[in-house]
């Protein structure tokens, strides 16, 4: 468009009809992790498969799952069979899905009676079944024990949802009137997007919305190019291991890239990845593109917007049958541990082109499912994150993560969790000592304990639990996090990583403590008044500062009490500082 104020209204009417339907899914939900956790995609595509424009709240992990899945329901469901009012799904994850609990919903928006564009709608619902609830089976050997698969069908009429589809989705879930619910606000979500897509091409005329597409997909790609051309040129490799794939708990994995940077564009070969393994720690091809296009983004402009045009700069290369794009029958539920993995491997990568804004390795999310042992079922799943590697000149943000992978909210409030679910949170903290000592400390990881008012199984999936995320130019690892369930008695046992339904009794505890980020630079290098102010605020023990940074603190004297300073209503009280810190 000439007019460049029309063309950005119109690029926010985009993007604000796809949000517009994460919020009603989000509000229309029944799931908790959904309703409390705000954890819901939307985007808006065309009938060529590029992904024009996704909400706010949509993750990268999902907004590429719609994208590369739209050309095989296109596949299946030719365009000139669809009719007005209909909404597709599937959840193949060789065909673009991400795992059997991630339903991706399509209605197709008709211009002179030919579908132009879709609007789509994704989120994890409630239950498919599997070898455990809510989607979780860290055990799986392969795809079938993971829960239903559904390849793209016809989920509803303009009449509502097929009674075959509902009768389907019903039979294969421990929680049938939740993911029904679910299911009905994924419909309602791609209907309200499509209305505002319909009012667009009121408003701008068919051939003048076509147009304000194709500009602001070219706009983002001379954005984008113009990011990449301020890299510098260069090979850069790099590896990154997993702890196990939970099946063997001593043999490691490995992804492998080569990031090449030239022309203002950017190639990342994954080739040299291990292959794909009977276990849950491969991922489907749409979430390791996610994964390598986070990564590439965040070494550019963060205010590029996220549409094909960016995907048109950044080339992705995932070798078939590796734990990157894995072939049936391989189980791809637990794609969060090689993708991010992946996205590790592309960050320091790009930290060794460009060091003056390295970062050093964080702790992965760690996600878990608590159920109910028997029915009536309830679920509650949820993760917790780890801290956040240090970067050049800063310290790793604290038990945040780094991720594209997850909603508005990320970890649902405890009022709500507690209201819906037979347990009681008993704490939430950070744990001191936890993030990676350096000249920049690594974020610190949580812990947060679960004690059950009835008996439950618990499920869980975590990684960077028994390898911690390597220091950087002389940094220091991040602590290491785990699972743990406290005994009646008060003893407490670790679990491994990956377990599946381990029984706990009404009274036991379940601690997730989450791993830190690793440091950046020596130690030795870090500032004394930096080791203080973490003192001051308990991110670090005075153990912690005597052995990690070679400083003794020192507790001032209780007569030094707080003190007035200034005249009338400007006087403020000054706190002396609890501490000083000299050499060890």
């Amino acid at each position: 468009m000439t007019d460049a104020l029309t063309a950005e209204v119109l690029r926010n009417a985009l993007v604000v009809a796809a949000e517009e339907a994460s919020i009603v899914v989000v509000r229309s939900a029944y799931s908790t992790f959904i309703v409390e956790g705000s954890d819901a995609s939307a985007a808006v595509l065309d009938a060529r498969g590029r992904l024009i424009a996704q909400s706010m709240a949509t993750t990268l992990m999902n907004s590429m799952a719609l994208k590369v899945a739209l050309p095989e329901l296109i596949k299946d469901r030719p365009l000139d069979t669809m009719r007005p009012g209909e909404a597709y799904v599937l959840n193949d994850a060789y065909r673009g899905g991400v795992h059997t609990n991630d339903l991706l919903v399509y209605r197709p928006v008709f211009v002179a009676g030919t579908p132009a564009y879709f609007t789509a709608t994704m989120i994890h619902v409630s239950d498919l079944g599997g070898l455990s609830a809510g989607g979780m089976a860290p055990l799986a050997t392969d795809i079938f024990l993971e829960g239903l698969q559904l390849p793209p069908v016809r989920l509803a009429t303009a009449d509502g949802i097929d009674p075959a589809m509902e009768a389907i989705l019903r039979a294969n879930s421990r929680t049938p009137d939740k993911v029904m619910g679910d299911v009905r606000a994924l419909v309602a979500g791609t209907a309200v997007a499509a209305a505002r897509l319909e009012a667009l091409i009121g408003e701008y005329g068919v051939d003048g919305l076509a147009a304000g597409v194709d500009d602001y997909l070219d706009y983002t790609e001379a954005r984008t190019r113009t990011s990449l051309a301020e890299l510098p040129e260069g090979r850069f490799e790099a590896a990154y291991p997993i702890d196990d794939d939970g099946i063997n708990p001593e043999k490691s994995h490995h992804i492998r890239v080569a990031v090449t940077l030239d022309a203002a564009q950017a190639l990342l070969d994954f080739a040299g990845t291990d292959p794909q393994a009977p276990a849950a720690i491969n991922a489907s091809a749409s979430q390791s593109l996610a994964a390598a296009v986070f990564a590439v983004r965040c070494f550019l402009d963060p205010t590029i917007p996220m549409n094909d045009g960016c995907l048109r700069a950044i080339e992705v290369r995932l070798p078939e049958g590796s734990l990157l794009n894995a072939r049936s029958p391989y189980p791809c539920g637990g794609r969060y541990v090689p993708i991010y993995a992946a996205m590790e491997a592309v960050f320091q990568a790009l930290s060794d082109a460009v060091p003056e804004r390295a970062i050093a390795p964080s702790g992965i999310l760690q996600p878990f499912s608590i159920a109910a042992v028997g029915a009536p079922y309830w679920i509650h799943l949820s993760y917790d994150f780890g801290g956040v590697g240090a970067r050049e000149g800063l310290d790793g943000p604290d038990a945040t993560g780094v991720h594209f992978g997850i909603g508005r909210n990320s970890v649902p409030q405890v009022e709500p969790v507690e209201s819906r679910c037979p347990l009681i949170v008993e704490s939430i903290e950070t744990i001191p000592d936890s993030g990676g000592p350096g000249r920049f400390r690594g974020g610190l990881g949580s812990r947060t304990v679960y004690r059950f008012l009835a008996d439950c199984h618990v499920t869980t999936r975590g990684d960077r639990l028994r390898l911690p995320p390597p220091g950087r130019n002389g940094g220091l690892p991040g602590r290491l996090g785990g699972f743990f369930k406290r005994h009646l008695d008060g003893t407490v046992e670790r679990l491994a990583s990956k377990v599946n339904n381990v029984r706990f009794a009404a009274g036991e505890a379940f601690i997730v403590e989450t791993t830190g980020g690793a440091g950046l630079g020596p130690p030795a290098e870090r500032d004394p008044a930096a080791v203080l102010a973490d003192l001051e605020a308990g991110r670090v023990t005075p153990r912690g500062a005597a052995e990690d940074y070679g400083f003794q603190p020192r507790r001032r004297s209780k007569s030094a009490g707080s003190k007035l300073t200034g005249k009338g209503d400007d006087r403020v009280t000054i706190v002396p500082a609890l501490w000083t810190v000299g050499p060890a």
